[in-house]
């Protein structure tokens, strides 16, 4: 035996190199440079299998032993993080508690300023913000940050009305409504109920941002919990459950759709109901139903209430079409034949003209642009083409001077409205979520990254960037009178977007 030979020449030395890395061990037993070709390729693509194997045993093992953690951040596959992104409910309580309290309301809301973004997306529910100019040359730090602090789980927004941010959280095992002082973010009051949904993908809590309106705040939890609120209190004018009122079983990711408020209405989606009960308009007041109509899966997407073809009509996107219904009394107008994967349908529709809007989905549906024609035996609805340059997964979309700027996938991407050509795509921003404010595009990463990028339709001109929130981040900004308030599922953070 020779002992000055390197170990991997001696039988002992492949043996044990075969136990421990079998493809490795063939490699030497066979001798790489005088292998055959089929040889080579064999112990190749053993290597490359054993290599993946011993990678994800070694990932697995540091799952286990809590180093590492998965979620889903909106791909195509979870993604493999330090810690998931989640509610501290031992940082949120003693975050509340350090809080000086709310003086006592006396029952109404202060009436200036005149409240602004009461709906999910703004006042049209279309991501635009022209209450006022806004700040679009941000400090190299971003721009003024006037508070930061936790919050409880779910994926609502905001809305703002009376100098007070609300929205809805999950806080263990209940669902809360909230309300905030805009100025400081001290918490003002919170309204509370047995409520708790997951799901192994999205998480955690509720997904509707409630509404205002009149004095009133109107929210939808994730199990179908809906409450008309005193704005002001938190008071409790009437309740009920969607769900169990219409017959009607939750959906996979949970009610997901924000409550429409249209005359003396509030309009809600139900998930899979009972014939003649998919769409609910209740008595805003009083709670009373006063009609209900359709047959149709819901989906996640919240109704909008808008003018085409001339006809102020509800546009509801629901699970296998999109439909234009009388606010009045839930007649039909017109149905289009509008399917997304796993009937996903979560992206909002985009108003591009006086008869038409853009429809956008994920999974492969790619995009459609819609006409919408009166007739003598009532309205229809066409495309007017159909392809694959915008997928907008649950993020929706804005237009602005006839071009459409969208989250494809994860990249901004810019369409022409009128033709469906891609313009540009670049620059990934994860699945979060955007707004328009002066002609600029204001992106909440999916990571928590604060984007400002200038809604060119030549090419990408990102102009400002900083980090304001950790973790995953799929909740849609607020705007209103000038400050910027953004959250996820375990921060909540309010910037001065104001000109000065």
């Amino acid at each position: 035996m020779n002992t000055d030979a390197p170990w991997y020449q001696t039988k002992a030395g492949r043996r044990k190199a075969t136990l421990a890395f079998p493809p490795l061990g063939l490699v030497l037993m066979w001798g790489w440079s005088a292998a055959p070709r089929w040889r080579k390729a064999l112990a190749t693509v053993g290597i490359l299998l054993y290599g993946l194997l011993y990678t994800a045993l070694i990932l697995g093992a540091l799952v286990q032993v809590g180093l590492l953690d998965y979620e889903w951040r909106g791909g195509f596959g979870p993604s493999l993080v330090r810690r998931k992104s989640g509610p501290d409910y031992r940082a949120l309580e003693t975050s509340r508690a350090r809080q000086k309290p709310a003086p006592a309301s006396k029952g109404a809301l202060p009436a200036a300023p005149a409240p602004y973004w009461t709906d999910f997306r703004g006042p049209r529910r279309d991501g635009h913000y022209d209450e006022q100019p806004i700040l679009t040359h941000w400090p190299a730090a971003g721009p003024p940050r006037l508070w930061k602090q936790p919050i409880g789980g779910g994926y609502a927004s905001f809305v703002v009305a009376g100098g007070r941010a609300f929205t809805i959280e999950q806080r263990h095992d209940r669902e809360a409504v909230t309300a905030y002082d805009l100025d400081t973010g001290r918490e003002l009051w919170a309204h509370s109920y047995p409520a708790f949904f997951t799901e192994w993908m999205g998480g955690e809590g509720p997904r509707a941002t409630p509404t205002f309106h009149d004095g009133r705040l109107y929210s939808l939890g994730a199990t179908g919990e809906f409450c008309c609120l005193e704005a002001a209190t938190g008071r409790v004018l009437w309740r009920k459950n969607v769900l169990t009122e219409n017959q009607s079983a939750n959906l996979h990711y949970g009610m997901a759709t924000s409550p429409l408020v249209v005359d003396d209405k509030v309009i809600v989606l139900t998930g899979q109901s009972a014939p003649g009960k998919s769409v609910v308009a209740y008595h805003r007041v009083t709670g009373e139903r006063i009609w209900s109509a359709l047959d149709d899966k819901q989906a996640y997407t919240s109704p909008m209430l808008v003018t085409l073809a001339g006809e102020r009509q509800l546009l509801v996107v629901a699970a296998k079409r999109a439909l234009g219904l009388k606010p009045e009394d839930g007649r039909l107008l017109w149905g289009f034949p509008w399917e997304v994967g796993y009937d996903n349908s979560i992206s909002a529709p985009v108003v591009i003209s006086s008869n038409r809007f853009l429809l956008s989905g994920g999974y492969g549906a790619g995009c459609a642009l819609v006409e919408v024609t009166p007739g003598s035996a009532g309205a229809s609805a066409q495309a007017l083409w159909r392809n694959k340059n915008l997928k907008n997964k649950f993020n929706a979309s804005v237009c602005w001077q006839g071009h459409v700027y969208g989250l494809d996938e994860g990249v901004l991407a810019c369409l022409d409205a009128q033709s469906g050509e891609r313009k540009w795509r670049e620059g990934r921003y994860g699945y979060g979520q955007l707004l328009l404010a002066s002609g600029h595009l204001i992106i909440l990463g999916g990571d928590g990254d604060l984007v400002l990028v200038k809604a060119n339709p030549e090419r990408l001109e990102e102009l400002a960037r900083v980090r304001a929130l950790k973790g995953k981040t799929w909740n849609v900004p607020a705007l209103a009178h000038g400050w910027l308030l953004v959250r996820n599922s375990a921060e909540m953070a309010c910037y001065d977007l104001r000109v000065k």
